[in-house]
C-alpha cells in the first residue's frame, strides 16, 4: 500500500513539532535536531519537516511505497505523466536508505517516489553518487525544482 509523503520546511523546529504532534495527536516517530516525522495511518501520510529548507512552506510531495513492484509500478506512471525524471537510484537522505526518482508537476512542484529500505545515521544529500541534474537550484537531496523554487530539503 502506497503512502503520501509530504514535506515542509519550517523556521522553529521545536515550536513545529509542538503544533503538529497536537494536529496528528501522536509525537512524531523520528526527531533529530533538525528533522522530524510522523508515519501516520489515519490519515496515511509520511509527513516531514525540517530546517533545512531555503524558505519556510511546502518543500515537496512525494509517493512512498512498500516494495519494490510498487516502486517499478509508480516509475511507469512517472514516464506515463511526461517531463524529465531524475532517476537517483540508490541514495541516502532524510536520516534514511532508499531508492528514489523526482519528477516535476506542471505547477513546478518537485514530486518524489521512492522505497525506504533502512535508517542511516546522517541527514545526507540524496545524490547517491549520481551528479546531479542541473536546476539553478537543486534541493539538499537532489529533486528537481523550478528554478524559481526556493532552495529544499528532502525526506523519505
Amino acid at each position: 500500500m502506497k503512502r503520501l509523503h509530504v514535506h515542509v520546511a519550517v523556521d522553529d523546529l521545536s515550536q513545529s513539532i509542538g503544533f503538529y504532534s497536537a494536529l496528528f495527536a501522536t509525537q512524531p516517530s523520528v526527531t533529530k535536531t533538525d528533522y522530524a516525522k510522523w508515519m501516520l495511518d489515519d490519515p496515511r501520510v509520511n509527513f516531514a519537516i525540517s530546517t533545512r529548507g531555503g524558505a519556510a512552506g511546502l518543500d515537496h510531495l512525494g509517493i512512498q511505497v512498500e516494495n519494490a513492484e510498487e516502486l517499478q509500478d509508480i516509475y511507469a506512471r512517472l514516464r506515463q505523466a511526461g517531463g524529465r525524471i531524475v532517476e537517483q537510484g540508490e541514495t541516502a537522505c532524510c536520516y534514511a536508505k532508499s531508492e528514489k526518482s523526482w519528477i516535476d508537476d506542471p505547477a513546478g512542484i518537485a514530486w518524489e517516489t521512492f522505497l525506504t529500505s533502512g535508517e542511516s545515521t546522517t541527514y545526507g544529500d540524496g545524490t547517491g553518487g549520481t551528479p546531479r541534474i542541473a536546476h539553478e537550484k537543486a534541493s539538499a537531496c537532489g529533486a528537481p525544482e523550478a528554478s524559481a523554487a526556493p532552495e529544499s530539503a528532502c525526506c523519505p
